[in-house]
């Protein structure tokens, strides 16, 4: 870096970043808005400086699920209260809004945000926006209109979500829907999140999967149904061919859709997630113990990934999914200054999968978050 005074140093007893090979003591400098320098050497006169000895600074966290929408919709919660002080500096919204509410979206939720929010798009055109069934009537699959939201919505919208579980379609002809949603990303070139309908089985799941595309990304990844990824203790054959076409595997934890069986049997298999993703809405806020991405990370390990592996997916791999690499999820010189620090707490409540199944072992806690250079502090849970 040059020789003028950083205006913020934090130093960390571990520093990790998978996009620049960190990982050992050290600290980031940040200048603005910008990462100016990161590594074990860096010491340079600042304006203020933390220090964080028995803590591990990230990349600030990337949500690929979550659902930052106005209190009065469906799943919405408050992402600069609710989610950016625990660690997570970007989130993508699953569908929290479709094509006749995309601007008020835009202009109340994205623009005024600390925490930066990219949409995948809802087919259906009023998104999660009340509390109808999303894609309970196909009128409102509106092809078209979706297209030119998404042409107009600029960096803002990354891609499609779409969701063809039963409790989302409520007696719709859920191919119908993916047929159209694939349309609109075909027209736009942009990729599908995609929750699949495993709670039956009269669509099988390998017909899903060999219908999405590089890029696209199927959350719900590590879900128990009446179809799953798993069978008879090995990854099916049709996500092993997915994941050789490009397509991502995340978690998506939510309220029902993270199996420790499904998770520690597809990692012991060669199969980790791609991203870690929280699923977080609104009947997560007074969770006890917050349900976040430190937390959500931690399941990932006590099933049996390696640390690093669970770091990068909670930074640099999200990011690159994003066609964000190089901006975000690294603590290189000139990306935007984002980033979690966390603390280990050996002693923290077990943790607990959608079933109520619970493994020991502790767990990453957020101790403060950094957003383009300006700190921040969790509330208390």
């Amino acid at each position: 870096m040059d020789d003028r005074n950083a205006d913020l140093v934090i130093r960390a007893g571990r520093v990790f970043c998978s996009e620049t090979g960190l990982d050992g003591p050290g600290a980031v400098a940040v200048r603005g808005d910008r990462i100016v320098a990161s590594g074990p050497d860096v010491s340079p006169p600042a304006g203020e400086t933390l220090d964080f000895s028995d803590c591990v600074l990230l990349p600030g966290m990337v949500d690929m699920h979550a659902h930052p929408a106005p209190s009065t919709w469906k799943y919405g919660m408050d992402a600069d209260i609710d989610v950016l002080p625990r660690g997570t500096t970007t989130m993508l919204s699953q569908g929290d809004a479709g094509s006749a509410v995309w601007d008020y979206y835009l202009d109340n939720i994205i623009v005024p945000a600390k925490a930066r929010i990219r949409m995948a798009l809802s087919p259906a055109v009023q998104g999660e926006s009340d509390d109808r069934k999303v894609f309970g009537d196909l009128d409102n699959v509106d092809t078209d209109a979706c297209v030119d939201t998404i042409n107009r919505g600029g960096e803002h919208i990354w891609g499609i979500a779409i969701n063809v579980s039963p409790p989302c379609t409520n007696g719709t002809d859920p191919k119908e829907v993916m047929r159209r949603t694939l349309e609109a990303a075909e027209r736009t070139g942009k990729p599908l999140l995609f929750g699949a309908r495993i709670e039956t089985a009269e669509w099988p799941l390998a017909e899903q999967l060999e219908m999405l595309r590089h890029g696209d990304v199927l959350t719900y990844c590590y879900r128990t149904s009446a179809q799953s990824i798993v069978a008879d203790g090995h990854v099916i054959d049709a996500a092993w061919r997915a994941r050789e076409r490009g397509v991502l595997f995340d978690i998506g934890h939510g309220m029902a859709s993270f199996d420790f069986g499904v998770a520690e049997t597809a990692i012991a298999d060669g199969f980790p997630p791609d991203t870690i993703s929280t699923d977080f809405y609104r009947r997560h806020v007074e969770s006890n113990p917050r349900h976040d991405m430190a937390r959500t990370m931690s399941k990932l390990l006590a099933a049996g990934m390696p640390e690093t592996e669970g770091f990068e997916r909670v930074t640099a791999r999200p990011a690159g999914a994003l066609g964000m690499k190089g901006e975000i999820g690294t603590l290189a010189p000139g990306a935007c200054a984002d980033m979690a620090v966390l603390r280990w707490n050996p002693d923290a409540a077990p943790l607990a999968d959608v079933n109520g199944v619970t493994r020991p072992g502790g767990c990453w806690e957020p101790v403060a978050t950094v957003r383009a250079g300006e700190v921040l502090r969790p509330r208390p849970a």
